[in-house]
């Protein structure tokens, strides 16, 4: 991966020595391990459900399996925790090669592989931190720990006779990584810390700092234009820091304070998503120096409380675990869980809540989460970490509205979509009806906007043209909506539904289609197409556009009469809408994918594409579908098998949770939480730092959709919601008897509190986010609400089961 190494660093010195003479530093920044403890509660026996835990650290060639993840959004790092030997890989967000990737190959389709920077190029690695201390090799009472309610890693250990704690966080208010390391006893700290830039960059030590502060840096630049840099300073209570080339080496320090910031040029405004006159040295160098101007706890104040705004907003009780299971560290549970095949309710339980402490961690308000998110440890990537638009990046947001996470966590794919229609828009009407292109429309007409299936970081396209993608994107986009009923918001994203719509009013053909009464009707079908990922390349009417389309237009209309936009318009896409051909039941009694052939399609393949009308669409579902075409897709999914990878398990579990199936979701969550080794000749697993593995050729990818849809998948479960409806316990699991789960979204802007004991709901709060109107299901009662903005109502069973007011 080439990198521009022209620039001398003059712009960099003169910043690094700005930002040092306007610091103010307090001689020893306080960091009390006995009072934080209060703050991070840790059991005896174990962890809480809100932590993993682990009695040894992360192997650096381990480190994406094993290391602790952390992030804000934008800065993204894994921590392995060697007491001896500290790595960890940091990320930028926005540090992307590659461009627009406009230029079709001869095939019509834009290229993808192999890695080109000129044109869909990789999200990348920024850098790796490296903290040597050689005296604290082969310590005593080793922890490691993720504490996800607070967001902080954290490493504990004994040596000769001194106890030691180092401390992670990634801080969102002050966009920084920070790393405290404190000791008790007659030990300390001496050796070295190094940043490693990941493309070749030089790191320049600077020497000239004021005293109680040194600090190393690198700046870069790819072949797009793309600038970026990293800074870390070093604050020392005793002792003495001194820079050694490119190293900074310190020695009989009690404690250390090591705060990484980084920046690029990206952005999301610009036309190219770069400003040329963003100086990133200056940026981080500007975030590093009011960091280190405050005292740590303040950081770690400042941090916890934004982190736990969001993380305390659902809480999760799946029912009690054994003290057996409690005792063991996260890596050991999650092998005897598989072994036992007993339920592990609370590990469960931190399984979801892993999947929001991901979402918290990956995506705030800069891009959205791609297949790795924020966490990555080389320069060689799967899929180049890119946004698969035919599933994958709409599973990563399948969970924040579940999860009480959509009012900041959403909208990093929604104003992504946003700032990037102008280019779709382009490219569609300049490249989509090349003659080459297989999915052209053949009517010749072109309008709207459309993607590929593979997506880079500035809204390049990459591998084919994905004409349903732009569909399923707003089907992800409207679900936001129906969660917040929030106008602006909806104002934002209708310009996205309406061009989409153009493009299928464009798009769509006509064809004889018989009934069956053996009437003839003219019906709108798709163009020429592929239902993800296989099948023919050139089938008309597949049932995955004809789905998706289907709720676009709906969508649209719905849109319009809110917004009193368009009328007209909207008018035009109704009537297209009637016309649709909708997906029927074959000979077999399973749902069909491809219109009019009597085709199964590749069994146990990983996509679900002609579901998706059961989900995450709406349409087949059996409060309003025809029994026969709910048995059709209950048909089609089990043509499809239970065993496959991550993702497509994910896929699986909501899929069954929305035909009621509880028991055959959960078996699907836990074929996914099977521990992960090399070699493994299963399709799916977890690894023990709890990401989800893809397994391709033996080999383990991390692939991070599975972490959020089978989170998502869990949440389906217990509650179903469609404005105006909300199903309590429709797919609860034998599994999980009693539990409380608090801070559960429902569409038509209502937040649902739930407690259930012997499968029965025992008591459920719902309170009013904007929604006024909703009918309350569970075992065969419908309870009437209807609220006030902001106002809640609690329901409570009686004896026999029966909800009423409390």
């Amino acid at each position: 991966m080439p990198n521009d190494k022209s620039d001398p660093f003059d712009g960099l010195r003169r910043a690094l020595l700005q930002f040092a003479g306007g610091l103010a530093f307090t001689p020893a920044l306080s960091w009390l391990p006995e009072a934080d403890a209060k703050a991070t509660p840790t059991q005896a026996a174990g962890a809480s459900s809100s932590s993993l835990w682990y009695e040894r650290p992360a192997e650096e060639s381990q480190l994406l399996l094993d290391g602790l993840p952390l992030g804000n959004g934008h800065l993204g790092a894994l921590l392995g925790g060697d007491a001896a030997r500290e790595c960890l890989a940091i990320t930028d967000g926005s540090l992307w090669q590659g461009r627009r990737n406009d230029e079709p190959d001869e095939q019509g389709q834009l290229p993808y592989e192999p890695f080109d920077a000129n044109r869909f190029g990789s999200f990348a690695l920024l850098a790796k931190l490296r903290l040597s201390l050689p005296e604290h090799a082969e310590p005593d009472d080793y922890r490691r720990e993720l504490d996800m309610q607070h967001g902080c890693a954290q490493v504990r250990y004994t040596k000769a006779g001194t106890r030691y704690r180092r401390e992670a966080f990634v801080s969102h208010p002050d966009r920084v990584l920070v790393l405290r390391l404190t000791s008790e006893g007659s030990g300390g700290y001496h050796g070295t810390l190094a940043l490693e830039g990941a493309h070749g960059e030089r790191t320049l030590d600077a020497s000239s700092q004021p005293a109680g502060m040194r600090a190393l840096a690198f700046e870069g630049r790819f072949e797009n234009g793309l600038r970026y840099a990293a800074q870390v300073g070093v604050v020392a209570d005793g002792g003495r820091v001194v820079a050694d080339g490119g190293l900074l080496r310190f020695e009989g320090c009690r404690a250390l304070t090591i705060v990484l910031a980084a920046a690029t040029n990206y952005a999301p405004t610009a036309t190219d998503f770069i400003d040329r006159k963003v100086e990133p040295t200056e940026v981080a160098a500007k975030r590093l120096q009011t960091a280190l101007s405050k005292p740590v706890q303040a950081l770690r104040d400042a941090h916890v409380t934004d982190h736990r705004t969001l993380f305390d907003s659902m809480q999760v009780d799946l029912g009690a675990s054994t003290a057996q299971q409690r005792r063991l560290d996260t890596w050991a549970r999650l092998q005897a869980r598989s072994e036992s095949k007993t339920p592990d309710p609370e590990f469960e339980a931190t399984y979801l809540q892993f999947g929001r402490y991901l979402t918290i961690a990956g995506s705030r308000d800069g891009l959205p989460t791609n297949l790795q998110g924020l966490w990555i440890t080389s320069t060689e990537l799967p899929w180049f970490s890119d946004y698969h638009t035919d599933i994958n990046v709409q599973m990563n947001y399948w969970l924040p509205d579940r999860a009480g996470l959509g009012g900041q966590c959403f909208e990093a794919l929604a104003d992504y979509c946003v700032q990037r229609l102008a280019l779709w828009t382009q490219i569609t009407r300049e490249r989509f009806n090349d003659p080459r292109n297989r999915f052209r429309n053949t009517s010749n007409k072109v309008a709207g906007w459309a993607v590929a299936i593979s997506l880079n970081g500035f809204g390049g396209n990459g591998w084919w043209w994905h004409p349903a993608g732009n569909a399923w994107l707003c089907l992800s986009l409207w679900e936001h909506w129906q969660y917040t009923l929030d106008r602006r918001y909806l104002e934002k994203i209708f310009p996205l539904l309406q061009g989409a719509c153009e493009f299928w009013e464009a798009r769509l053909v006509e064809t004889d289609v018989r009934d069956a009464n053996g009437t003839t009707r003219r019906m709108l079908v798709d163009d020429h197409d592929w239902s993800p990922e296989h099948g023919p390349q050139d089938a008309r009417g597949i049932a995955y556009a004809q789905e998706l389309v289907w709720a676009l237009f709906g969508h649209y209309v719905e849109a319009s009469a809110v917004l009193a936009r368009g009328a007209q318009y909207a008018a035009t896409i109704g009537r297209l809408r009637e016309r649709l051909y909708l997906p029927r039941v074959l000979d077999d009694g399973a749902l069909e994918e491809w219109m009019g052939a009597n085709d199964l399609g590749e069994a146990r393949h990983r996509h679900l594409s002609h579901l998706i009308g059961l989900f995450p669409g709406d349409r087949i579902h059996d409060g309003t579908a025809a029994p026969a075409l709910v048995a059709g897709a209950r048909r089609a999914l089990d043509v499809r098998g239970n065993d496959s990878y991550g993702w497509a398990n994910a896929w699986r579990a909501l899929c069954r949770a929305r035909l009621r199936e509880g028991d055959a979701a959960y078996d699907l969550l836990i074929a996914n939480l099977a521990p992960w080794r090399e070699g493994s000749n299963a399709l799916a697993g977890t690894s023990a730092n709890l990401f989800d593995i893809y397994a391709l050729g033996g080999k383990g990818i991390f692939q991070i959709d599975a972490n959020f849809g089978a989170a998502a998948a869990m949440l389906e479960m217990l509650l179903y919601s469609r404005p105006g409806r909300i199903e309590l316990l429709p797919a609860l699991p034998r599994a999980w008897p009693r539990g409380k789960v608090t801070g559960i979204g429902a569409r038509g802007g209502f937040v649902v509190d739930l407690a259930w004991r012997d499968g029965r709901v025992e008591e459920v709060r719902v309170r009013s986010v904007g929604g006024t109107e909703v009918e309350v299901v569970h075992a065969g009662q419908v309870v009437p609400l209807r609220l006030e903005g902001g106002r809640s109502v609690q329901l409570r069973a009686d004896a026999d089961g029966r909800l009423s007011r409390s």
